[in-house]
């Protein structure tokens, strides 16, 4: 058998591979099979790419300079990525994972680039269907990249996370999609390096603008959206490169990703459409800054009291336990007011954390049972019937101006419920604003107290009080 069928063979079981893995990482429970699932497909590919690059080389056909820059390459990303594996925290993960997808689109802006630049004798009857490729390929790439780096600006606090809104935005965004189509068919019939070099600048400025026109409440679903376009990115590339596993894992990421999109933008109640156009339709907002009275404030020791009074309580977390790593005390809080006969449960946001499932793994990291995590849906008409609820680091997905301000930015979002408890305990650093950048009305509702500082720190000192 040739080293050209043992690669395809090897190609095939890796994309099944990666089918699994994205079976896997669907549930909790086999989460981790589905992550070496994916290890094992990328090492396979990357097996299976290096043997095809030493038979060329060796054959004759190729180059040892190209192994060379392979294995080079090879060493120098894996190095990079086991350090950024080790170093980066949970709180990082979402603007990590942005920055990433921004590697994959500008890796296909330059495969673009070379197909134009350096490829092998094409058939006349497939020259324009080969110029199409690589236009759509490098305009995919080129939005993918610098909406991720934006995406990674505004997760990181580097950039206001509050929505760009130049005059005519909508406009903007039409009229570069037109040019990029009118662009495409001039390159399909004439190829000329000016149109090239228009249609990357033109990606990079649409994608700058999409996402910098989608405020921090919707990020969640941007980061999402932009893994499915990095799919996209990478399945161009395939086809450029006539790669069949590149086709088929970008096709994989890109379905999954669009898919994901719009299952968050129903759990949010957003248009899936007006996300993934930068914010088509949507208008500043109206609401402004607003008096809501005095806040309330409560000690630990007066929290401890309440909650060994209790006899349901609920737990929404949010980035601030994350930030302050304040899951393994609130463990062995919930463990501890189990042990006194209190019905302690999790209320989980879909994008709690910036991050689907940010909150869930932190949970289970800290060895918090499944069955007392729950998600919005499966929660939220309970909080009527709950003696306390512990608000720890969570905002926007607790405010109640999503419910009951039509002018809020982030009015329509459907969040929990918690003011609807008999009592509400907040944790926070500060009253400052959430990552949408909206006042939350909760802090001064009647039946909801304050209590400041580390979060951390705060559960610790309930749990010597308990």
């Amino acid at each position: 058998m040739t080293v050209d069928a043992l690669a395809g063979a090897a190609y095939i079981v890796a994309a099944l591979l990666f089918i699994l893995s994205l079976a896997g990482l669907s549930r909790h429970e086999s989460a981790r099979a589905g992550v070496i699932y994916g290890i094992s497909g990328m090492a396979i590919a990357l097996l299976a790419t290096l043997a095809l690059t030493i038979a060329d080389a060796w054959g004759g056909s190729g180059s040892t300079v190209g192994l060379v820059l392979l294995v080079v390459a090879v060493i120098v990303g894996g190095a990079i990525g086991l350090w950024r594996a080790r170093v980066v925290q949970m709180t990082g993960m979402p603007e990590l994972i942005a920055l990433l997808h921004s590697f994959v689109g500008l890796a296909a802006v330059l495969v673009g680039w070379n197909g134009y630049l350096a490829h092998e004798p094409i058939p006349a009857e497939l020259v324009g269907i080969h110029n199409a490729e690589v236009f759509i390929g490098i305009f995919i790439g080129g939005v993918t990249f610098t909406g991720s780096i934006v995406a990674y600006l505004k997760l990181s606090a580097k950039m206001s996370s509050k929505p760009l809104m130049l005059p005519g935005k909508n406009a903007l965004n039409i009229g570069a999609l037109i040019a990029f189509v009118a662009l495409t068919v001039w390159f399909v019939a004439d190829q000329q390096l000016w149109l090239l070099v228009a249609v990357t600048v033109l990606s990079f400025a649409l994608g700058w603008h999409l996402v910098a026109s989608i405020g921090g409440g919707d990020m969640p679903v941007v980061v999402s959206m932009l893994n499915s376009y990095s799919g996209w990115a990478a399945a161009a590339a395939g086809f450029l490169l006539n790669n069949d596993l590149l086709i088929v894992t970008g096709a994989l990421v890109g379905s999954s990703g669009a898919y994901l999109s719009y299952i968050m933008c129903k759990a949010m109640n957003r248009s899936f459409l007006s996300v993934i156009a930068g914010g088509f339709g949507i208008v500043a907002s109206t609401s402004g800054d607003e008096e809501y009275g005095e806040h309330r404030e409560v000690t630990a020791d007066a929290a401890a009291g309440m909650l060994s009074e209790a006899q349901s309580v609920i737990i929404t977390p949010g980035y601030g336990m994350a930030v302050a790593k304040a899951q393994y005390p609130v463990a062995d809080l919930v463990a501890k007011l189990r042990e006194r006969g209190v019905d302690v449960r999790f209320g989980i946001h879909p994008v709690a954390g910036r991050l689907p499932g940010h909150m869930n793994v932190l949970l289970a990291e800290a060895k918090v049972p499944y069955d007392v995590v729950l998600g919005m849906d499966e929660i939220n008409d309970d909080f009527a019937k709950t003696s306390v609820v512990l608000v720890i680091g969570a905002n926007d997905t607790v405010n109640p101006a999503a419910a009951e301000d039509p002018g809020s930015p982030i009015a329509g979002m459907p969040v929990l419920r918690v003011w609807e408890a008999e009592n509400v305990i907040v944790f926070k650093r500060s009253m400052a604003a959430g990552y949408a950048g909206v006042q939350n009305p909760l802090f001064f509702r009647d039946n909801a107290q304050m209590l400041f500082g580390d979060a951390k720190e705060r559960v610790e000192d309930i749990i010597r009080a308990l």
